[in-house]
């Protein structure tokens, strides 16, 4: 994790990010659903999924490629099923409304799967997830975004790093979590190792001849992404976006936008795909409860290298990240900052805590 150059209480970082978006006439109810998910994320140490993402959502809808009056709607449905349009809302807003959508559907069906095309970036996959186990739903999200991942034996980018992520609930327990880009690491990574002059792994990135490199300031105008785990990542990226986006109907491949680099007035059609599963339908969750406590006992009883205390489950690093910050406040990481100090400039909202 890098180095902390801020220590902000979450509070603080929440009310400072709804300010922001509430300047835009982004609505209250709206501000704070997508300051929720951003500052959480923050809270669990995933810097590149964070509040370093606010500067440009703030563009986006200062722009109008994002509207802030928008409302996400369900273009069609069934019992277990629906289709939402989320009509180039910001990303937090059309995840949220599709997670909610998905959890009432699979209470009265057992299980449930929702697609939301045309949304804006939804930021971290695994946020929603979490929201779906800790109603005691099993979850899975997924989403696409423009290429910029390579294929095995391409010269350039043939999928988003479109991630997959999964929720699993715990009654008395923090849900096991994995969020993950089909990627071999998540370009808001390299955007963050290449600002602070750390040197790019060679598993990272595919430059222009299909060769790794590991020239970081290629990415992504000359350079893709590696696949996760080369043609097993590439074939976890194609199930993403045949779920987010051929399914419900959405922008493919080179037709999502980037809601980095497009114009601010132009629409990033993003697309993700929500599946909720009803433990208590089908099991009873005590049952279900025994049974993964058994499991997760199991895995947390397995031997050892040597300096390795256990081995973790998926998330258990992000939740042990988020009760320090509960207690102690949310460190964030100079690049952080930098874009942190940048809304306040742009927007007139200086917190004093963000300038000492």
């Amino acid at each position: 994790m890098p180095e902390a150059t801020l220590t902000v209480a979450i509070s603080d970082l929440h009310e400072f990010v709804v300010a922001t978006l509430r300047g835009t006439g982004l609505p209250e109810t709206d501000s704070r659903v997508t300051a929720d998910a951003l500052v959480e994320t923050d809270a669990m140490g995933v810097f590149t999924h964070g509040t370093k993402l606010l500067s440009g959502y703030l563009r986006k809808l200062r722009g109008g490629g994002y509207g802030p009056g928008a409302r996400p709607r369900i273009e069609r449905q069934g019992p277990g099923w629906a289709v939402i349009d989320g009509e180039s809302a910001l990303g937090q807003v059309g995840g949220c409304f599709a997670i909610e959508t998905a959890l009432e559907k699979a209470r009265n069906t057992g299980i449930a799967y929702v697609g939301l095309r045309n949304t804006g970036h939804i930021g971290a996959a695994g946020y929603y997830a979490s929201l779906a186990a800790r109603q005691g739903m099993i979850a899975m999200v997924t989403g696409n975004d423009i290429p910029s991942v390579a294929a095995p034996g391409s010269r350039g980018a043939v999928l988003g790093s479109n991630p997959i992520a999964y929720g699993i609930p715990l009654l008395n327990g923090d849900p096991i979590l994995l969020d993950m880009a089909t990627a071999a690491v998540a370009g808001g990574k390299v955007y963050a190792a290449h600002q602070r002059g750390e040197e790019i792994p060679p598993t990272w990135l595919i430059g222009p001849d299909g060769l790794p490199t590991t020239d970081g300031s290629l990415y992504p105008h000359q350079a893709s992404l590696a696949p996760m785990a080369g043609h097993k990542g590439y074939g976890f990226g194609l199930w993403c976006e045949i779920l987010s986006a051929i399914l419900p109907g959405g922008n493919m491949t080179w037709q999502v936008g980037s809601w980095m680099f497009d114009d601010p007035s132009r629409p990033s059609w993003h697309n993700a795909s929500f599946v909720a599963i009803n433990v208590a339908a089908m099991t009873s969750p005590t049952e279900f409860e025994s049974r993964l406590r058994r499991l997760i006992d199991e895995i947390h009883a397995a031997k050892t290298a040597e300096g390795i205390e256990r081995v973790l489950l998926p998330g258990e690093r992000e939740w042990a990240a988020r009760r320090n910050a509960i207690a102690s406040g949310i460190p964030l990481p100079a690049d952080v900052v930098a874009k942190l100090r940048t809304v306040a400039d742009e927007s007139g909202i200086r917190p004093k805590w963000l300038f000492t």
